[in-house]
């Protein structure tokens, strides 16, 4: 096992948090890249890249808010570069699927000289649970713009646990896995699946776009606000609604269902009413 550790970036974050605590279960040596880190990482500050790649084997990069955000390709394009020419040169990046933007951040991956692995992953399960769907989750109504359209929702632990096969093993090397759930649910249905795991009466209200930017401006900030608003209005259209085969292809088994997340969540409390 190298003695380098791999750079995890967004290493407090959604899944850059559980692949840090698998490389570290593995005896794999971490360095997390964050803010607060031992050694502070930012992407808004580029002289900060350098001392957080040194002496690392591999990274897996987590760009923060979203490779669909402007300026995410040129940034992601020159970490690359920097990452190569200090021999970082295993990299795992995680994508989204079905965003332009995005797309364009992997091909600035592949052309770096790295020896790549892109996780292109439809929307997670787990902003039901981490991020700002909770607390509409704990109000009871969830208002969303996202009328029937479906998605196949996938369990960051899924996730976490491919990031990690393609930085420990080399087999994984220049492969594009598309990651989802095994069915597209509605948001209806998600949320449904949530109030039954969960015993609680929880509901999807369908909102206007506008209701939706204007309210998330204030609790999330304009920013996140508007890249939220993007990803209702033009990645979440239906062409993400068919699940794909990536876990399976990448882990050689079957990816957990929402189902499977609804009940786990719902038993560390997180959606106990009164929490």
């Amino acid at each position: 096992m190298t003695e380098q550790p791999i750079l995890v970036l967004g290493g407090t974050g959604k899944t850059g948090s559980r692949v840090a605590a698998r490389l570290t279960a593995l005896g794999v040596p971490v360095r997390i890249g964050s803010r607060s880190a031992e050694i502070p990482f930012t992407w808004e500050d580029d002289q900060t890249w350098g001392p957080a790649l040194r002496g690392t084997s591999a990274a897996y990069i987590a760009y923060y808010p979203d490779l669909g955000a402007p300026g995410a390709a040129a940034a992601i394009g020159a970490f690359c570069q920097l990452a190569v020419s200090l021999g970082v040169t295993r990299l795992v990046l995680l994508s989204g699927r079905g965003e332009e933007e995005a797309e364009r951040s992997e091909q600035e991956l592949r052309k770096s000289g790295a020896d790549w692995t892109i996780l292109r992953a439809s929307w997670f399960a787990q902003n039901f649970s981490e991020s700002f769907l909770l607390d509409p989750v704990l109000d009871g109504s969830v208002m969303l713009p996202a009328g029937d359209v479906v998605e196949p929702f996938v369990d960051v632990e899924d996730i976490a646990d491919v990031a990690v096969a393609a930085l420990t093993d080399a087999g994984h090397v220049g492969k594009l896995y598309e990651l989802t759930g095994p069915e597209a649910l509605s948001f209806s249905d998600a949320i449904a699946e949530i109030a039954v795991a969960a015993a609680r009466d929880v509901r999807y209200l369908r909102i206007t776009t506008e209701q939706f930017a204007a309210a998330l401006a204030d609790e999330v900030g304009p920013e996140y606000a508007g890249f939220l608003t993007y990803l209702f209005t033009e990645v979440l259209d239906g062409r993400n609604a068919k699940p794909t085969e990536g876990v399976r292809q990448a882990l050689g088994r079957e990816p957990r269902s929402f189902r499977e997340y609804a009940r786990r969540t719902a038993a560390t409390g997180v959606w106990a009413s009164g929490r």
